[in-house]
């Protein structure tokens, strides 16, 4: 499909109601919203070939087009090992709220290879979507990359530990999904999360209780899955 077909295609899907929707089910608002949901974008991107290399271009020209779900389109076509540095920071300043941010930061930014450095760049800055991208890119890292050393994982507490005084939403409830996601890699990197946990539940303020106390929550499940990367230590082949 070339890009006057996607604009098109976006045209027909759009529903203001599931605009409306959205943002009081889940928060979710933006500019220029048509109201598509993710699993028709997602169809959407199947029928331009996802990572086709033809579509780089594409990808650019629908964050471009002005159209909400066009930028988060972006995210499901663009080669993550195509991204630069200034396409990553032209991207994070666009975040407007939780649901683009985390289609770029998830499997897609979290694939590329600017993912670890922009972890520790982007949790240190104030504006909410960016900040949230930071450890949102923290979730993408541990699940785009498997093979990834436990001291790479580790050096992330103390940047989480660093957080657990942002009270906005948005901000505080990725500290905690980075902090989980952490904990769920493996049996040592789990160990070190509860630990983290507690040293945060010591602080008094209602931030850093609700993501101590919600982390532990999980971390200490019975029938937790934890996934055992890097598969090559944590599940050797015999």
């Amino acid at each position: 499909m070339n890009y006057q077909e996607v604009i098109v295609e976006l045209k027909r899907l759009a529903d203001q109601d599931k605009v409306q929707f959205k943002q009081k089910k889940f928060g979710v608002i933006a500019q220029n919203a048509l109201g598509v949901y993710h699993k028709d974008l997602k169809e959407l991107a199947k029928r331009c070939g996802r990572k086709s290399p033809e579509n780089d271009a594409l990808a650019l020209a629908l964050f471009d087009s002005g159209i909400y779900e066009g930028r988060l389109l972006c995210s499901k076509l663009y080669n993550p090992k195509n991204v630069t540095e200034e396409l990553a920071e032209k991207w994070v300043r666009s975040f407007e709220n939780w649901e683009i941010c985390d289609s770029f930061c998830m499997s897609f930014l979290g694939a590329s290879e600017l993912a670890y450095s922009k972890v520790f760049e982007w949790t240190k800055r104030n504006e909410e979507f960016q900040k949230r991208a930071g450890f949102t890119l923290m979730v993408g890292y541990c699940f785009a990359n498997k093979n990834a050393e436990n001291n790479q994982i580790e050096a992330f507490i103390p940047v989480i530990e660093q957080a657990i005084d942002d009270d906005r939403i948005y901000v505080k409830k990725a500290v905690n999904w980075a902090l989980r996601s952490i904990g769920k890699r493996n049996k040592d990197l789990h160990q070190l999360a509860i630990e983290s946990a507690n040293r945060i539940l010591l602080n008094e303020c209602k931030s850093a209780q609700w993501i101590a106390k919600d982390a532990l929550r999980e971390l200490n499940k019975e029938n937790l899955n934890i996934l055992d990367y890097p598969r090559s230590i944590y599940r050797p082949k015999k």
